[in-house]
């Protein structure tokens, strides 16, 4: 079982923020030339197909049982919603608009944190998480009138996501973040391939199945790459760190977001939304620089029999 090490968790998580809106980019850019239900099975399919070598090459444990197993397959169910809820908004949104909708999860997951896992949350870190909440805020800039209710749907993905965090830290110390990665990708497959088998298309075109072209089988590719990746660097993140110390470094995806959405579609945000975006990452680097303070007081300061953490930690 690993020690916590609330830095390591935090750079892992980073990696995550950068990874996961690479992965949402090339989701946008297939939105429309691939059906729902044949873009997750493949998206999965990847991952398990990249990460089964690995495991049998590396004798790593795959083998799951009880509960263990009971809530790898909640993890999975989740992580399939998440992802499909993600994919349909980034056919209606801007990458960085999409992103920011669901980025109310890092102060959702902060909350549940504290009080599904009894997690310690102190003052300064929850005074970073809101105002990095208040940055999201005016980021936030949702059409209804125009995009209807698509737009809802990254707020469902912060849900989501919230509780498969929650559910990842639970086993994550338990599990070889490899293993589960690969036994999650089996078994989406097996849950998402009967229903492309079974229902006919004209009766639920988002079950259909097509023949991409070879550019397409690339971003395919890239999609299922970066996905496997991202998540393994989420899972490592909580084997290292509590799900309320990562919360607020989560808020540093929109900005990644931000850049990417420019760099790969001419998206740029308006003058609010980037003061917005200002205080999301302030609000992230105060918890890098905090942790760090931390750690350093912990190993400099002499043993004490008052194992109270103090309140503004």
């Amino acid at each position: 079982m690993n020690k916590d090490n609330p830095l390591l968790g935090i750079l892992l998580m980073f990696g995550f923020c950068v990874v996961a809106p690479m992965g949402d980019a090339v989701a946008k850019l297939l939105g429309g030339k691939v059906p729902l239900g044949q873009l997750l099975f493949l998206r999965f399919g990847i991952q398990a197909v990249v990460l089964i070598p690995l495991i049998m090459m590396s004798g790593r444990i795959w083998r799951m049982h009880g509960r263990i197993l009971r809530l790898t397959v909640l993890r999975t169910l989740l992580h399939i919603l998440g992802i499909g809820m993600m994919f349909t908004a980034l056919m209606y949104l801007p990458l960085a608009d999409a992103v920011a909708i669901a980025f109310i999860m890092p102060f959702m997951m902060l909350i549940l944190g504290h009080f599904v896992l009894g997690e310690e949350v102190g003052i300064r870190r929850l005074l970073a998480c809101a105002v990095g909440f208040i940055g999201t805020l005016l980021v936030v800039q949702p059409s209804f009138a125009v995009v209807g209710w698509p737009a809802l749907l990254p707020l469902g993905v912060a849900v989501n996501f919230s509780v498969f965090m929650l559910v990842t830290r639970q086993i994550a110390k338990e599990t070889d973040p490899i293993g589960l990665q690969a036994v999650s990708g089996v078994i989406a497959v097996i849950i998402i391939g009967p229903a492309l088998l079974l229902v006919p298309a004209d009766a639920m075109p988002a079950l259909a199945w097509t023949n991409p072209t070879s550019s397409t089988w690339g971003l395919l590719l890239g999609i299922g790459l970066l996905g496997t990746l991202g998540h393994l660097l989420m899972t490592w993140s909580l084997r290292y760190a509590p799900s309320a110390t990562l919360a607020p470094m989560q808020y540093l995806e929109i900005p990644i977001a931000t850049i990417i959405g420019f760099a790969v579609f001419g998206d740029l945000p308006n003058p609010l939304a980037t003061i917005g975006i200002c205080i999301t990452m302030a609000a992230g680097l105060y918890i890098v620089i905090r942790e760090r303070a931390m750690m350093q007081a912990s190993r400099s300061a002499p043993p004490s029999n008052d194992p109270t953490p103090s309140p503004a930690e």
